[in-house]
């Protein structure tokens, strides 16, 4: 931890150049953007590192619950399951004073080979492929990138550029970067 954020962790600690009353995470959602905004860097830096600690143990957390939960209902859920003839879905089912939802996504994949020979044997017998299955061109901007300039002027009516959301991080001068 850097030196500075030392001094910050408890919010009692007498070195601390902030207000008592200085904003925590908790007290956040009820401030607007721009009252953060104007928060000294120092504390932006501080709330930044609290926030990151508290998602990460949060996670660890919710992990830890879910395979609890999965310990606890997992076999009674396949039980469930297995008596309504479905192998993939959501079952109901009580547990004490409580129902119990326990949903088992169904993931499917698809072979692209496959799909490619059977799109090819639909138009070769005259049908439109787009009434069977959902055709969808990307091109890899790495790809892209190491075209040639003739090929990307081709392509570049296509291309649509968005930007991201913008990410921010709070870093000490100093310190390891």
């Amino acid at each position: 931890m850097p030196a500075f954020q030392s001094l910050f962790t408890d919010h009692g600690d007498h070195f601390m150049p902030f207000p008592e009353n200085t904003p925590t995470p908790d007290d956040l959602p009820s401030l607007s953007a721009a009252e953060i905004a104007a928060l000294p860097v120092e504390l932006l830096a501080i709330l930044q590192r609290e926030i990151d600690e508290r998602m990460k143990r949060d996670k660890a957390a919710k992990a830890r619950f879910d395979a609890g939960l999965a310990v606890r209902y997992a076999t009674r859920a396949a039980e469930e399951r297995k008596v309504s003839g479905k192998d993939t879905g959501t079952v109901r089912f009580d547990d004490g004073d409580f129902t119990v939802v326990a949903d088992l996504p169904k993931r499917v994949d698809w072979d692209q080979d496959r799909l490619a020979d059977m799109v090819a044997r639909i138009r070769d017998a005259g049908d439109d492929p787009a009434e069977y299955v959902d055709l969808a061109y990307k091109v890899p901007e790495r790809k892209y990138a190491a075209w040639p300039e003739a090929i990307r002027q081709g392509f570049e009516p296509a291309r649509t550029v968005r930007p991201g959301t913008l990410k921010v991080e709070i870093l000490a001068q100093g310190a390891d970067q």
